[in-house]
């Protein structure tokens, strides 16, 4: 009986490796490069391999759009399906959100673009609460077309928050291969920010921070440094007063529960130094002091929704308008959005086995500590030329 336990639950850790995951695409902005970076990237015949993914968008617009890109985009096949429990492994699908009427108008920024982008990203929305998708990966909105008496919200990660947060704040996480940064406050005018600078917030912040490299990393025991508000962090309270009165505490606090926070740091010398180097992730008072230095230094990063138990990953740019239509926006950003939200629902997965299953605790009698010999440096013997003074 214990046996055919176990081999039950190898096939089923085997078969959670395997699921190949439905990944819900949005079109973002039509008008900007969203159809463009999504075609370029979905089109590599590999992607199948790891995903099946569903546009929310429009058809006639991908076959308008597809054969500017060029004759490798022009004969893409894409199957319309109207549930997104339909879709074919091995083939690119797409769900109609919006109808044939709205007129393309690249580079435009117009309100029915933005109607477009919203109908989107709803209807991507349900089939992820009915659990039809596993993943989403969203082209870029514009902020400012996109508002209406349905949204009214800063951005993704503000409408994401509030419908999959469950009353609980998110965080804003934008991850290469050179750091990750996360952000206190994410799109909130510079003149508002200290409002929202409270030891309440960062220590909550830094919670979702640890616990994402944890669960979606498995860095298991992560450094974390702190940005200041303030320049040259304050300088003990003469140029401003929230590094002593709150930043301060909140590490302090956060280091207290068992997270390697440290800081405050001053954002210029920390990133101008390269000081990130020593950390697993960086969390920035503010949008710009983050993402400035982030994007900088790479700008084919993702934009990553911590702390949500769904997965959500975006390139780290907007809509792009200026080179809609031109057949130039650069899909790489894009692709590694996709590479991440799979990597991510394969990580928590296996970290879900492995909780499921630990290694039973086994009590061990202390013993005696083990001998360790003293360090003694080496030295050559007086009667042989060291290595230096052979080369001589």
């Amino acid at each position: 009986m214990a046996n055919t336990n176990e081999q039950k639950q190898v096939n089923q850790d085997k078969s959670a490796r395997q699921k190949v995951p439905t990944i819900a695409v949005t079109c973002g902005d039509p008008n900007g490069i969203g159809y463009e970076i999504l075609l370029k990237a979905l089109s590599d015949p590999h992607i199948s391999e790891i995903c099946t993914p569903i546009i929310y968008g429009n058809l006639s617009h991908i076959k308008a759009i597809a054969p500017t890109l060029g004759e490798e985009y022009a004969g893409t096949t894409i199957r319309p399906i109207r549930n997104a429990a339909d879709a074919t492994p091995n083939m690119l699908n797409i769900i109609n959100c919006y109808p044939d009427t709205l007129t393309l108008q690249r580079g435009v920024k117009t309100q029915e673009g933005g109607e477009a982008a919203y109908l989107s990203l709803s209807t991507a929305v349900r089939d992820i609460k009915d659990g039809k998708i596993d993943l989403l990966l969203t082209a870029p909105i514009n902020k400012a077309n996109i508002q209406s008496d349905k949204f009214r919200y800063s951005g993704h990660t503000e409408y994401l928050t509030a419908e999959f947060g469950k009353g609980k704040d998110a965080l804003m996480m934008m991850v290469s291969d050179m750091m990750r940064v996360a952000l206190v406050c994410n799109h909130v005018p510079l003149s508002r920010v200290p409002e929202y600078i409270t030891e309440e917030r960062i220590t909550h912040k830094l919670e979702i921070l640890n616990q994402t490299l944890q669960q979606d990393f498995t860095i298991r025991r992560p450094r974390i440094a702190v940005l200041a508000l303030n320049p040259h962090a304050g300088d003990n309270g003469l140029l401003g007063k929230e590094e002593i009165e709150t930043i301060v505490p909140a590490i302090k606090k956060a280091f207290d529960n068992g997270i390697y926070a440290f800081g405050p740091y001053s954002a210029d010398g920390f990133f101008g130094a390269g000081e990130y180097v020593h950390f697993d992730a960086v969390l920035a008072m503010y949008h710009d002091q983050g993402l400035i230095p982030f994007k900088s230094l790479d700008m084919n990063g993702v934009n990553y929704t911590a702390g949500l138990d769904i997965i959500r990953t975006s390139p780290d740019h907007g809509t792009a308008y200026s080179l809609a239509g031109k057949n130039v926006a650069d899909p790489t950003s894009f692709s590694h959005a996709l590479y991440m939200a799979i990597d991510i629902f394969h990580t928590r997965n296996r970290n879900k086995q492995i909780a499921a299953n630990p290694l039973p605790k086994q009590q061990v009698e202390p013993t005696q500590a083990p001998y360790i010999p003293p360090f003694v440096p080496f030295v050559p013997p007086k009667n042989e030329p060291t290595d230096e003074q052979k080369k001589e």
